[in-house]
Parts: structure tokens; sequence; C-alpha cells
């Protein structure tokens, strides 16, 4: 019996697993495109913290390990290019935001060789050239995001989370890698490169954080050990180095080198974290596609045999998972079958809503980030604020209040939309 000859509701059911299925398949090459994302941000995280070396230097030498590691750079931006030729940018619209912020990296990629150009011959500024660079990564970071949020698995949604937080994290250690590099390499942080230390390590412990209740646990032991570690212990000695340091208190510009290397050892174990996210997510993304798929079969195989024993007059009644039910009922063939189909449509509707509510779960902290950066972006317009300011005014309110980050963000979006309907309102006399 071909699926077509099922009575239409049965039809329908066996729609929606290879709806399902067709959605994890969809997701898998998601998750192959995070992984490549992941190898490429690495690459630019590098390059971007050795582009300040040499710009706050200007030493000819360090051009070759800058120019080795553009290299590598551009081999890894080969790959996530090959894999987005393979994209189909038709499909639904809940991946509109993605396809959008894949765009914006195409654009942003192209326009790299260009910056590359400006730092060698050294017409950027250190400042400018991190942010042209944090620019891209940045966005390469919103794929993953949207990725993770237009993911349908509960349990890869989680994966996705997890490995989003834990990239953030790395992305604001690079960060901090890049501006102490610009300082040392100086002589001295002035005022707002020790703000922006201070706020690049509160990040990064928000991030992890949220890291640590998503991950998995070979990934949080992973995690754990480095922080214990000899690396971590001179991160932190060279932090202090680098808050005693001001326009009256120097130190050699050499420490810009040292400290460009004790953090790389540290970033580059980090990756190492990251990659088992990686595994960990194509693993599970295999593993979800292969057992959607057993199910669809052992679905229509079950739901054939109810057809064709209802159609033999054979009174055997079949459970979800195929085995006989205790004790025919003593009505009617057809109702049997009838009653067959509304159970599996019950069953199939119950294990629906409990994904649903996982999935729910799963987007929690997603949603959470999300409210943060528009509060954020009013913020920025109502106050002509940078990002950095807009964030820390958020910080500094929850911190005062007692209250979570994603609290105070929501009272900020609920009194800046009051205000704006209040402002639309015509007035009455």
């Amino acid at each position: 019996m071909t699926d077509e000859s099922m009575p239409a509701a049965l039809r329908f059911m066996l729609a929606a697993r290879r709806c399902e299925l067709q959605s994890l398949e969809s997701l898998a090459f998601t998750c192959e495109l995070v992984t490549l994302i992941s190898g490429l941000v690495h690459a630019l995280q590098k390059e971007r913290g050795y582009s300040n070396m040499y710009l706050g230097s200007l030493e000819e030498r360090l051009l070759t390990t800058l120019d080795d590691l553009s290299g590598a750079a551009e081999r890894s931006e080969k790959q996530v290019r090959a894999c987005l030729e393979r994209l189909d940018p038709g499909g639904s619209t809940d991946k509109a935001r993605l396809l959008n912020r894949i765009a914006f990296v195409l654009y942003s990629l192209d326009d790299l060789p260009r910056l590359r150009r400006r730092v060698r011959e050294q017409r950027v500024s250190s400042g400018n050239a991190m942010t042209n660079f944090t620019r891209l990564i940045g966005g390469l970071l919103a794929v993953v995001f949207e990725a993770a949020d237009t993911a349908l698995d509960p349990e890869l949604t989680r994966a996705l989370v997890a490995m989003f937080n834990f990239m953030q994290g790395k992305e604001l250690a690079g960060q901090e890698r890049a501006t102490g590099v610009a300082g040392f390499s100086a002589g001295y942080l002035d005022e707002a490169q020790h703000e922006q230390m201070r706020h690049l390590l509160e990040g990064q412990q928000r991030c992890f954080e949220i890291f640590r209740e998503y991950a998995n646990a070979s990934a949080l032991a992973l995690w754990e050990e480095l922080l214990v570690g000899d690396m971590e212990a001179q991160v932190r000695s060279l932090r202090g180095v680098a808050q005693r340091t001001s326009k009256s208190t120097t130190v050699e510009t050499g420490l810009g080198e040292l400290w460009f290397e004790v953090c790389t050892r540290r970033i580059d174990a980090m990756k190492q974290v990251e990659n088992l996210l990686a595994r960990d997510l194509l693993q599970r993304c295999r593993q979800s596609i292969a057992q959607a798929g057993a199910d669809l079969e052992n679905h229509r195989t079950l739901l054939k045999r109810l057809v064709g024993n209802a159609a033999n007059s054979q009174p055997v009644l079949f459970n979800v998972q195929g085995t006989a039910l205790d004790g025919a009922p003593q009505d009617g063939i057809g109702s049997q079958l009838n009653r067959s189909i509304l159970d599996l449509v019950h069953q199939q509707t119950q294990r629906l809503q409990a994904l649903g509510d996982e999935l729910k779960e799963a987007r929690s902290t997603l949603g959470e980030r999300k409210r943060i950066e528009q509060a954020k972006r009013l913020l920025m317009e109502r106050y002509q604020l940078g990002e950095q300011a807009a964030h820390e005014q958020l910080l500094r309110t929850a911190m005062d209040s007692g209250k979570r980050l994603a609290e105070v963000a929501d009272q900020v979006l609920a009194h800046m939309h009051k205000d704006t309907a209040g402002a639309a309102e015509p007035s009455r006399k």
C-alpha cells in the first residue's frame, strides 16, 4: 500500500513526520555552517590581535607572521563560502533574518582585502582596524545566533545556545587580547582602554555562565580544567599589570608581544572546548536525523498495518510502537480503526506539545539576549550613547537594583514604549 492510498488523516500524520525530518536535515547543514564559522572567527581573531601589534610597533619583522595569519583566515573563509554556495536562499520566512545576516557577512568579507592593504600600508589606526575586524566577527556570530533561534529541535537548540555563548565569550576574550596589545604596545592603557578591558571581562563572565548552564558534561570538564591552569593565572597577572599602567606609569612596550602570546595560548585552549561543542553538535544532528528517519518508517509501517487489518476484517489493534494491544474491543472494525487513528493523532499531538515546551525553555536565553540588545539600541538612540555606554548603563542599573540584566532590559523597553505611545497619543482638552 502506498502513502497515497491511505486515508487522508493518516497521510497528513506522515506528512507531519516528514516535515520534522526535513527540518532536521536543514538544521544539519546549518550546524555544519556554524562549525566552519567557528574556525573562521578564530582565525580572524588572531589576525585582528596581530594587526594591532603591527600597527602599534610598526616593526617590519611582524609582517611575516601577520601574512601567515591572514592566509589562515583566507583558507577558512573559502570553506565558509563553499558551504554557503550549497545553501538554498529560498525556503520559509523564518530564515529571513539568517539569510540577511549571511548577506552582511559576505559584504564584509568582500571588503576585508581592502582593510588588510590599509593595515600593511599603515593607513589605518589600530582602533579603526579593530573596529572593522570586530564588526565582521560580530556578523559571523550573529549568523550563529540566528541559527540557534531558528532551530526547531530542543536538544540541538540547547547545544547551539551553549556554543553561541561560548563563542561570544571567546570573542570578548579576543577583543581583550587586541585591546591589551594596543595599550601595551604604546607603553600604557589610557582610561578608555581601561574601561574597555573591564567591560570585556564582565562580558566574558556573563557568556560563560550561560555556557555552563547549557553545555554537555565533557565540554564543562575541559573548560573547568582550563580555568585552573597556568595560562589563566598568567593572564590574570598581566591584567593586573595593565590595570596599573597610565600615562605617568608606563611599562616596556615589549609586553605587548608577551600579552599577545599568553592570551593566544589561552584562546587556542578555548578553541579546543569550542571544537568539542562543534563535534557534539554535529553528532547530535546525525543521531536526531537517524532517529527521525527510523521513526518515520516505523510510523508508516504501523499505519499501513492498521489500514490493512481493517480491510481484512482482522480485529487487531496496534499502538504507536507497533505492538498488539490487549483485549480487542467489542464494537466494529471501522470504529476500531477510527479510535486507533485518534489515539495516534493524540499521541503525536502530545509529543509535539512536549517538544514545543522544551524548545521554548531552550530559547529563553536567546529571547533575553534579544531584549537586552533592543534595550541597548533604544538607549543609544534616545540618549546618543555608544554601545558600550548603553550596556554599562543597563549593567549599573541591574547591580544597583539587584535585578537581572534581562529584567532591567524589559523595564527599559516597557518605559520607552510607554513614552512613545504617550507622545503619539493626541492631547485631550
